[in-house]
């Protein structure tokens, strides 16, 4: 697996060289670019730190609110430790490198709490725990270094065709599972018939899908299915078929398609910053690693501050909104008043701080008014965090 992870950052790396242009010198020497001893800190400090976290929850076991702000604190440390390198070791050939490292780390960073919104609405739309959430938020993360790396290697052609059409799709499914948040009832620990969504239901054209969730598996054999039917009294085993796709790999699929959805916008923006490859691709990755230990902190606040996930909803409405609306002036060709007229950067400076005073219009509701649960979270931080 690390010489995976290795092999995967190089690719990155390369297909970010070649979409800024930048080529190696004719008699195959590396470019300046891309100093070896840097590159070399880059891939083992992500390769160490991201095996280190595999091997911390193995298990799968709950986050707890603890870890979690934990695991945060060292992946921003790690970005700036990198930020630290890059001001002292390039202090003159490069002294440029650090503060554009710092706002593509800052951009990257703030374009993802859009993203990390809708990782909480996926998740509660599959019922899938803190655990689970974990697994499939590990492989979230290798998938978004390769799909960032494609996108800016293949270049915009195509996501300029799709984009429109993607963005009304997952801006619908967004204020949808806003809406069956709003509609849940508290009723979260009860399965979800999986059979019956829409979404299983599409994947399922393609690989049988099991309608129960196993354990952490995302995929299970004709002797695990039985197993699960015997637990699941009058679930049937379809004859004839071998190996099935769990809810949980049809979750990180969605996962997938959503950082898909969001890195259109998100790489862009970054080259926009700088045309340098190894600034681009480390800025993006530094910021995409620490975004799971910030997701599980915000689900977990959600269960601690009672109105917290009704302010959570009224984001998803808002960034579900805002997707419908970039698809609309995109088809449509004309720009909304005030907000059409703004910039990429300053669209999402005004996005992020419309998100973040919501957020915090819902920790100040909770203070003001918690809610009278016998059975809420005593607060504890070093209790689980709530199951999604």
């Amino acid at each position: 697996m690390p010489a995976a992870l290795a092999l995967l950052l190089t690719f990155g790396l390369s297909a970010v060289a070649h979409a800024t242009d930048v080529a190696a010198p004719a008699g195959g020497a590396p470019s300046a670019d891309f100093p070896p001893l840097t590159v070399a800190i880059f891939l083992a400090a992500f390769v160490f730190s991201l095996s280190m976290d595999m091997l911390q929850h193995r298990e799968h076991k709950e986050v707890t609110v603890r870890n979690a702000a934990g695991w945060s604190v060292f992946w921003i440390a790690l970005s700036m430790g990198f930020a630290g390198w890059l001001k002292w070791y390039h202090a003159e050939d490069h002294p440029e490198w650090f503060s554009l490292f710092l706002t593509g780390y800052v951009l990257e960073k703030t374009l993802s709490i859009d993203n990390l919104m809708v990782f909480i609405a996926i998740f509660r739309y599959f019922n899938i725990k803190s655990g689970l959430q974990h697994r499939i938020l590990h492989w979230g993360i290798l998938g978004a270094i390769g799909f960032r790396a494609i996108f800016v290697g293949v270049g915009s052609t195509l996501l300029a065709v799709a984009g429109p059409w993607a963005e009304i799709l997952f801006g619908l499914f967004v204020i949808w599972a806003g809406v069956q948040m709003l509609r849940s009832g508290g009723h979260e620990d009860e399965e979800p018939n999986y059979s019956k969504m829409p979404l299983v239901a599409f994947f399922q054209r393609f690989m049988p899908v099991w309608p129960h969730l196993v354990g952490a598996k995302f995929f299970i054999n004709r002797a695990e299915a039985e197993e699960s039917a015997r637990q699941n009294p009058g679930q049937e085993v379809a004859a004839g078929v071998q190996r099935w796709m769990t809810p949980a790999f049809v979750a990180l699929l969605v996962i997938e398609g959503s950082d898909v959805m969001f890195s259109v916008d998100s790489v862009p923006a970054v080259i926009a910053v700088s045309k340098d490859p190894l600034i681009v691709y480390t800025s993006m990755i530094f910021a995409v690693l620490g975004l799971r230990a910030l997701y599980f902190i915000v689900e977990a606040l959600t269960h601690y501050l009672s109105q917290l996930e009704k302010a959570v909803i009224a984001v998803l409405f808002f960034i579900g909104g805002k997707m419908l609306l970039a698809a609309a002036e995109h088809l449509l060709h004309f720009k909304t008043p005030w907000w059409g007229e703004l910039g990429p950067s300053t669209q999402a400076n005004v996005s992020l701080v419309i998100v973040l005073s919501v957020l915090a219009l819902g920790v100040v509701a909770s203070l003001v008014a918690p809610k009278k649960d016998d059975d809420a979270p005593k607060g504890d931080d070093q209790a689980p965090a709530p199951q999604a």
